[in-house]
């Protein structure tokens, strides 16, 4: 039961960063037109930007599946 508990978390922890990281990279080019044109400001875009990439990843299983 350990072991199972430790690959959980060393895969939790990776989907975490792999978010962290895709979000880093995305965000900044799907920002930077809404931002620049004072379309939003950049709280409100850093902070809808974060929510939905969590929320994307949570109901968008295409990938996964294309993948596997």
């Amino acid at each position: 039961m350990e072991s199972f508990s430790l690959i959980l978390a060393i895969v939790v922890i990776t989907a975490l960063a792999f978010d962290f990281t895709n979000g880093f990279h995305d965000t900044a080019n799907a920002m930077a037109t809404t931002i620049s044109t004072g379309a939003l400001k950049p709280k409100v875009a850093v902070a809808m930007s974060a929510v939905l990439n969590l929320v994307g990843a949570f109901l968008s299983v295409e990938v996964a599946n294309t993948i596997s």
